[in-house]
């Protein structure tokens, strides 16, 4: 449904009069008694999986709830809003289609992709002419894809040699396997570069021997890269 016109629907004019209005100056803001503010759950999420955006501390007595994307309260970031004594959704230009309002307070949108990821404001309109603003954050992301691990040197002689072992992947949190569990680093021995992706050992000693993985993920996934085998040789 498009936004509507004040001829089409003469008993939303009040509040297409209040969106119009889009300063807040316009709306003054509810100061609650207590340190409870409105405000948006923040929250992550799966590309293409359904979400639901929840308001906490909703103020009473709100005859309006109106969402936006972004910080501004203005007409262009408009996704919709919902008359509670009507029960009816208005759609304003950010609503893709895939965006529905619910009585609740909540917002769900349907199959999220990376372009939903950002700012979330919703206003709750209260008597007198006043009003409560929340924020909240929206993060998509995408399944990590499986790094790829490479080692200098595979066979390697103790207390003569070091081994470098590379990390390829895109994704910044990294951890590192060694015989499928946790590496121990020794601090003496062994480093990581800053970004976690390159893992150094030198000198190479004979308990060092076994199978090196590196792991990566990201608030929905995880997935680690094909073990990389390093033969010790000692006397």
């Amino acid at each position: 449904m498009e936004f509507p016109a004040a001829s089409a629907h003469r008993g939303l004019v009040p509040w297409l009069g209040l969106l119009l209005a889009v300063f807040p100056s316009c709306l003054p803001i509810w100061i609650p008694p207590t340190t409870a503010q409105l405000s948006i759950v923040s929250t992550f999420a799966a590309e293409g999986q359904d979400v639901i955006l929840r308001t906490r501390n909703s103020p009473p007595g709100a005859s309006v709830l109106i969402w936006y994307r972004g910080m501004e309260m203005k007409y262009s970031n408009l996704i919709g809003y919902i008359p509670l004594n009507l029960n009816q959704y208005i759609t304003g230009p950010k609503y893709s289609g895939r965006e529905t309002a619910k009585l609740d307070g909540s917002l769900i949108i349907r199959k999220v992709t990376p372009s939903d990821l950002g700012l979330y404001m919703v206003v709750a309109v209260l008597p007198k002419h006043q009003s409560a603003i929340g924020y909240g954050w929206l993060n998509v992301y995408r399944p990590v894809s499986v790094p790829t691990l490479l080692a200098s040197n595979n066979t390697v002689t103790e207390n003569e040699d070091a081994v470098v072992m590379t990390c390829y992947t895109d994704e910044s949190t990294i951890n590192w396997l060694f015989n499928a569990e946790s590496l121990l680093f020794n601090a003496e021995r062994m480093k990581l570069s800053q970004d976690q992706r390159t893992l150094t050992i030198d000198p190479i000693r004979r308990e060092d021997a076994g199978n090196y993985q590196c792991k990566v993920s990201n608030p929905i996934s995880s997935i680690e890269s094909a073990p990389v085998e390093l033969d010790v040789k000692y006397q």
